[in-house]
């Protein structure tokens, strides 16, 4: 029994000895391994650890025209635990700042919240983005304030003031960046927005490290080894887009003084040639020390500079709608070509025409005139064809079919497969929404949404799904995903649309009868035969918007095009001007009608937008 008692006691002694051992090992395991204070406390007795930042990769346009490049700035970093004797009136002297902003930087530098990677023992950024002049003035007496050092960066620079919202910007990194990639530190910089965002990874490059020896006073003495352990910085990859600069700079030149945007696209290869927004910026307002400041007053600024309208701003489609309705009514057996119906012009009814064209119309006739009751009377035969059945389920299925169709060609939903930063969905709507909003399956019929059939009423789509809806049209049944990275595996994300060929040549030839002798003949350009479509959306917020689609030449298309200039009225008045100048720039390679050119530049729809 006594004996049963003492190997008990041993066991639990035992037991004791071993949970003491293990606890010491996993201190000291975590002390010498896991946490690296003390490793880089030692390390900085010795040794002065460098970040080298690679530079940036270039981007470039489709004609290899250099769009961004870097300069040289200059970081001020610290390591706390170096700094003595400072003379801070001094220092802030030499660095043209003020006492109290270098003792709310030393805060927020040792505050743990703000910093959670802070140690007394590491390099710490004290102030980023100093230009040559800046960095001139305390270059030669750095020897003055130990424990502060200067390392070197680039900046963005950009060639051209344009294109902002596709090439996007450069700003420091959030922690949640930090804590999801090792890549970053505090204090380091990304892309924000655009495609410095979608490719940061290609573009960033890889850091190098610099070791610099230290003597027991902590000077240094020069590279540890000759450098035999310094890691070079590996230079960020160059980007080539499929934008065309020149192209780009003309757009956003005849949207001066409007609220709107431009889309582009060579429909053969799905690459974005111009997206423009205005209003807009000049990119390079976001880069340096003032980049807080102007990027504040762009976020208060009225006409919304920041928002990439070309790619975010939502629109009915008006009659820009009506090429696609055209080949998806004849695919689903709704009409053909030679299919008639009446026009009384405005005293037609329910859905009233804007003139009197002559009756009864034909398709061809219905595109090159815009003609409402026409789209009206395809709408209502198409959906309605199949009858309507117990409960509206046939009529539902049917309709079902046409918002199908109609999203094959890209509406609704995000290009999910493209490069393009930001983008809105856009709507169609679905009967699961009108039987919300109708109070049941039997609420609704084609009278009650008769305003889809002209592009109206609940249909929202982008200017990006516009341009890419002509160049499906342009391409005669499918279209390859809209990107700007100018990389032949894009070449690969083909959408078939789901319209047969035969459907084409009558959409085909009432789009250029629109040029012809239809609503834009007074932006046809003698010798070529261009294809589209005026469109004039209702805005209940004020006056229509004035939108114009298209592609040309009307063989072989090159670029499709959509322009939208909110609260101009008719779509011939701005929108088909700009669409015609564009073509002839990108076609004919230079503008011969200067005067039109200079006359829509200085047309001001907004006088906001034209005081910035």
């Amino acid at each position: 029994m006594i004996n049963d008692t003492l190997q008990s006691r041993r066991y639990v002694i035992a037991i004791i000895m071993s949970a003491v051992i293990v606890v010491y090992i996993l201190r000291l395991f975590t002390i010498q391994v896991i946490d690296t204070k003390y490793k880089n406390g030692a390390d900085s007795n010795a040794f002065l650890k460098k970040t080298l930042f690679p530079p940036r990769g270039l981007i470039y346009d489709r004609n290899h025209k250099l769009l961004v490049y870097n300069k040289p700035a200059f970081d001020i970093a610290l390591i706390m635990r170096e700094i003595h004797d400072l003379d801070t009136i001094s220092f802030c002297k030499a660095l043209n700042i003020d006492k109290q902003f270098f003792i709310n930087r030393i805060e927020e530098i040792k505050d743990y919240k703000k910093n959670p990677s802070y140690s007394s023992y590491t390099p710490q950024l004290f102030m980023t983005q100093l230009g040559i002049e800046e960095i001139a003035t305390i270059q030669q007496s750095m020897y003055k304030y130990p424990g502060f050092y200067i390392q070197n960066r680039t900046l963005r620079e950009y060639a051209f003031p344009t294109a902002a919202h596709v090439l996007g910007n450069i700003g420091e990194v959030s922690q949640s960046r930090i804590d999801n990639d090792d890549y970053y530190k505090q204090g380091d910089f990304a892309g924000r927005d655009g495609i410095e965002y979608t490719y940061e990874e290609q573009l960033r490059g890889e850091k190098g490290v610099e070791i610099l020896l230290r003597d027991a006073k902590g000077r240094i003495k020069g590279k540890y080894e000759n450098g035999k352990d310094d890691i070079a910085p590996k230079a960020g990859q160059n980007l080539t887009l499929t934008l065309d600069v020149q192209l780009q700079q003309l757009a956003e030149k005849l949207l001066t003084g409007k609220v709107g945007s431009v889309v582009a696209i060579e429909p053969s290869t799905g690459e974005i040639l111009a997206m423009a927004s205005s209003p807009t910026f000049d990119p390079s307002i976001l880069v340096g020390r003032q980049r807080s400041k102007n990027y504040m007053q762009l976020v208060n600024d009225e006409t919304k500079p920041l928002i990439n309208r070309a790619t975010q701003a939502q629109y009915s489609p008006g009659s820009a709608f009506k090429p696609l309705q055209a080949l998806v009514f004849q695919q689903m057996g709704g009409i053909t070509e030679n299919t008639m119906f009446a026009c009384n012009g405005p005293e037609s009814s329910p859905v009233k025409c804007t003139h009197h064209h002559g009756s009864p119309v034909s398709l061809l006739n219905a595109i090159e005139q815009s003609c409402n009751p026409y789209f009206w009377n395809a709408f209502k035969t198409t959906i309605e064809k199949n009858g309507y059945g117990k409960k509206n389920e046939i009529f539902r299925n049917t309709y079902d079919d046409w918002a199908r169709r109609v999203k094959l060609f890209g509406l609704g939903s995000k290009f999910t497969d493209s490069d393009i930063y930001e983008q809105a969905r856009g709507y169609i709507p679905t009967q699961k929404f009108y039987n919300r909003v109708y109070r049941g399956v039997t609420g609704w019929r084609a009278i009650t949404i008769r305003s889809l059939a002209i592009g109206q009423g609940e249909v929202l789509v982008t200017p990006l799904q516009l341009a890419n809806v002509m160049a499906a049209i342009a391409n005669q049944g499918y279209y390859i995903t809209p990107h700007l990275n100018k990389c032949d595996s894009m070449l690969k994300n083909i959408h078939q649309c789901g319209i047969d060929k035969k459907y084409f040549p009558i959409v085909f030839e009432g789009m250029s009868g629109v040029f012809e002798d239809g609503t834009a003949r007074a932006s046809r350009i003698e010798g070529l035969d261009m294809c589209g479509k005026t469109g004039t959306a209702e805005n209940s917020h004020g006056k229509d918007h004035s939108i114009f689609v298209g592609f040309a030449p009307r063989d072989n298309p090159k670029i499709a095009i959509a322009v939208i200039v909110e609260n101009a009225g008719f779509g011939a008045t701005y929108a088909a001007p700009i669409f015609s100048l564009l073509v002839e720039q990108y076609i004919k390679g230079k503008i011969a009608r200067t005067e039109l050119r200079d006359r829509i530049t200085n047309l001001v729809t907004n006088s906001n937008v034209q005081e910035r």
